[in-house]
């Protein structure tokens, strides 16, 4: 079910849609609730189907007026309370009530399909025992905990991490998915614990699992020593 934004009471002045895609050189936009500009990675574009209806376009590309929102939930709650949609496109839009649970629901099946992809390229290891090894001497990437795991397990893995890089930040650690959630990814049952060994697929699913946390407002762990890049793509020395 959806809810119809009226334009009505909308004050004059320029509208705040593009009427384009950004290209690779745009780096800025305006959120329509904060009106503050900030780069493109951590804004959603939302566009205006013919229906009118407003549809989110995770990956920028949809064609057509877009406004931008702070990619966080409860920013495009606010927009949505508020009518910010009408405002922006300075029409009659329909926007589904249910929209942030959308997002929410989208941005995550984006980061578990590219993490089904990272373990058909080889570049993700199941199971505790390969996890703690892969922590210990592959070129790492990152973690992956199930939500559930138990903090016995996480607690030996994060002492392998101190281990290998000197302290917990060495590699992003993600921990937002359920395990039936990466059984279905990886293809695989009973998936507590999983390592993502250097490669472009487990880089992406790194970002796109970052950027569903931060909407979430339930960041994913990730490292602030400088040398990560050198540490995690070098096995250590013998």
């Amino acid at each position: 079910m959806s809810s119809t934004e009226i334009d009505a009471t909308v004050p004059d002045g320029p509208p705040e849609w593009d009427e384009r895609p950004p290209r690779k050189g745009d780096v800025e936009r305006t959120c329509i609730v904060s009106r503050e500009t900030m780069p493109i990675a951590e804004l959603l574009r939302f566009v205006q189907a013919p229906d009118g209806s407003v549809v989110p376009d995770l990956k920028r590309n949809l064609p057509g007026r877009g406004v931008w929102v702070e990619a966080r939930r409860a920013v495009v709650e606010k927009a949505v309370a508020k009518k910010l949609f009408a405002r922006a496109f300075r029409a009659q839009v329909s926007v589904d009530p249910g929209l942030p649970g959308l997002i929410d629901r989208l941005m995550s099946d984006h980061a578990l399909g590219t993490l089904g992809l990272a373990r058909k390229a080889g570049e993700v290891v199941i199971g505790f025992a390969k996890v703690e090894a892969a922590v210990a001497r592959e070129r790492l990437a990152g973690l992956v905990h199930a939500a559930e795991a138990g903090s016995d397990g996480v607690s030996k893995l994060t002492a392998a991490l101190r281990r290998r890089f000197g302290g917990e930040d060495g590699v992003p650690v993600v921990r937002i998915f359920s395990g039936p959630q990466l059984d279905l990814a990886l293809g695989r049952s009973n998936v507590i614990h999983a390592a993502l060994l250097s490669g472009r697929a487990a880089e992406i699913f790194l970002e796109r699992a970052v950027a569903l946390g931060r909407y979430r407002d339930d960041p994913v762990t990730t490292p602030t020593n400088d040398d990560h890049a050198e540490k995690s793509g070098t096995p250590p020395q013998e």
